[in-house]
């Protein structure tokens, strides 16, 4: 199926034509029937002599309804552009134009109606004036059919124009995302809420689970039913008319502007910042505007950053993603301001004077239809970005540039990567430098240190800095145990242990060698010591040479027999068994005696 918005001014037979095409009646309120003008969106549907189905959103013409005629326009990508040749081009001509070329939709062709009250001549002056209005939009060279709904003059021709328009477009896609805006929600009996759409990528499938995204709030909606232009279908794929039917949520909880997502595949942002593209200049538009994008209306606050670019700030969260068009309306004159296009939807912050402009001059150099630079440029702006991050962001992603390293699903700039590698290698050695008995700087100071996205890519810097993990540390790996400035001091207190294996020094000793806690505590981390207590220590040798005494004492032993084999005093006796014990050599018997465990 294909989906076609009309467009055009207010009683130029936009939905006379529609009836035409399809035999269905489009104005599905009876006020509009009454009055014979159509107030809010129709639908309907019909087969083309191909056999392609095409189905019609059928929009209001009159400006007091311009939002819901932005609502029909905004996920179309294709629109039929209505003029009556008897009155030629008009003021809503002038907004629907405008609207068509703010959402950047290119495909279409113009219908010019009412021929059988205007002659030749009519025609082809009002063909040359709709020519002159659209040529600064996406259908400057769209075909030009005129007809006549009520004899039926063009209307073979208009169904052959749009079965050759259709046939050009290129094939949606399938496995895409899929971003349905609700243009409609209401309650069937004994199947509960129905919300309508326009499906223009990605794929739905009864029992799947989407997010439904709307007023502020997300929540989890699984799919109980599908159709289509009243059939009904197990699955259905874009670009098509949808009716889901949900499960488990009021008709009250959904709206117009509302939109059916795949489940955590889309990034809502409440902040973008865009570039001008159609109408009025961004500097001369208000403060406060209301921005549409597929069929919401959001009030949003626009900040200029430069005459070209500027901030959105909406009220309440979109599910955008870079390259969307957006149409900006001024909600008090009834109009429509001009179009941008969503550079990043998710930009940062500006806090200090001369952000807005620096800001400004990054955005000019993006290309919104150079989808591998700009993943490039945001890689190199964050200096590191998930894969998963630039995927909700909308971007596809591009084969790996040379610049980039990808490092556990992150993407991770050259530059970034060699400034943090840098910056940890300098810290470190800032550390020995400053404190030569630290045993190294721990991973969250140093994920700290370079703000690092995820802790788990220092395990990427720490080698090609030229560092080590030890221990839970970070340092320099010269295998270097020396010990600066008490290095003396340890090496004399090695030597006096060597001579006396289980003659640990004294308080007194400790503080004649000018060795506190720190320094024995250093020097045990690179193995010169054993502590059994904080003013405690032997050799690393001390455990095994009190085994081979142990080992040949008659067994079990008592402290006091262990104390005597090793000629040492109980103060060091007792934390030494119970070093042995809880390294398994030993085993208490119990409260008197222990044993080696053979």
């Amino acid at each position: 199926m294909f989906v076609i918005a009309t467009a055009g001014h207010v009683d130029h037979g936009k939905s006379t034509l529609v009836r035409a095409l399809t035999g269905m009646e489009p104005d599905r309120w009876a006020e509009e029937r009454r009055r014979g003008l159509t107030i809010d969106l129709g639908f309907a549907w019909t087969a083309l002599p191909s056999g392609r189905r095409v189905a019609f959103v059928d929009v209001p013409g009159h400006e007091r309804f311009l939002p819901n005629t932005l609502a029909g326009l905004g996920p179309a990508s294709v629109v039929c552009f209505v003029v009556a040749a008897d009155e030629g081009w008009r003021a809503q001509s002038d907004d629907h134009r405008d609207a068509i070329a703010a959402l950047g939709i290119t495909q279409g062709l113009v219908v010019l109606t009412r021929v059988d009250r205007a002659g030749d001549q009519r025609v082809a002056q009002v063909s040359d004036q709709v020519r002159a209005e659209l040529a600064q939009t996406g259908l400057a060279d769209a075909p030009i059919v005129a007809v006549s709904a009520l004899d039926g003059t063009g209307l073979d021709a208009l169904r052959a124009a749009l079965d050759d328009l259709l046939a050009e477009l290129p094939e949606p896609s399938s496995t895409g995302r899929v971003r349905l805006w609700v243009d409609r929600s209401f309650t069937i009996t004994g199947a509960g809420t129905v919300v309508t759409g326009t499906l223009t990528a990605g794929a739905l499938a009864a029992g799947d689970q989407l997010q439904l995204l709307g007023r502020g709030h997300s929540r989890a909606v699984v799919i109980r039913g599908l159709q289509s232009c009243g059939e009904t279908h197990s699955e259905l794929h874009p670009t098509v008319r949808v009716a889901v039917n949900l499960r488990g949520v009021a008709a009250g909880e959904v709206r117009r502007g509302d939109a059916l997502v795949s489940s955590d595949e889309w990034l809502t942002t409440m902040v973008a910042d865009v570039r001008h593209r159609t109408g009025c200049p961004l500097p001369e538009a208000p403060e406060r505007i209301v921005v549409h994008v597929g069929t919401a209306a959001v009030p949003a606050r626009l900040r200029l950053l430069d005459a070209d670019h500027a901030r959105l700030t909406l009220e309440s969260p979109l599910p955008l993603m870079f390259s969307d068009h957006l149409a900006l309306r001024d909600p008090g004159a009834r109009r429509v301001l001009g179009g941008v296009v969503v550079l990043d939807a998710d930009p940062p912050a500006l806090r200090r004077r001369g952000d807005a402009a620096r800001r400004a001059d990054e955005l000019a150099g993006t290309d919104p239809a150079d989808q591998p630079g700009q993943v490039l440029a945001e890689v190199a702006r964050r200096g590191a970005v998930s894969q998963r991050r630039l995927q909700l962001l909308g971007y596809a992603l591009p084969p790996v540039p040379p610049e980039v390293t990808v490092i556990g699903g992150w993407w991770v700039h050259a530059t970034a990567y060699s400034a943090w590698r840098d910056r940890l290698q300098s810290a470190v050695r800032d550390l020995r430098e400053r404190n030569p008995l630290s045993a190294g700087l721990s991973r969250g100071a140093a994920a700290d240190l370079l703000s690092l996205p995820d802790p788990a890519l220092l395990d990427e810097l720490v080698g090609p800095a030229g560092l080590e993990h030890r221990d839970g540390l970070i340092r320099l790996p010269d295998g270097r145990d020396d010990l600066g400035p008490v290095e003396g001091a340890i090496t004399e207190l090695e030597a006096r242990l060597a001579a006396s294996p289980f003659h640990a020094p004294e308080a007194d000793d400790l503080s004649a060698l000018h060795l506190g806690i720190r320094e024995l505590a250093a020097a045990e981390r690179v193995g010169r010591l054993l502590r059994l207590a904080e003013n405690l220590v032997l050799l690393p040798t001390a455990p095994a040479l009190a085994m081979r005494e142990l080992a040949s004492l008659k067994q079990p032993f008592t402290a006091t027999q262990a104390k005597q084999a090793l000629h040492t005093t109980r103060r060091v006796a007792i934390p030494l068994l119970e070093l042995l014990d809880a390294r398994g050599w030993t085993r208490r018997i119990d409260a008197v005696y222990r044993e080696v465990v053979r």
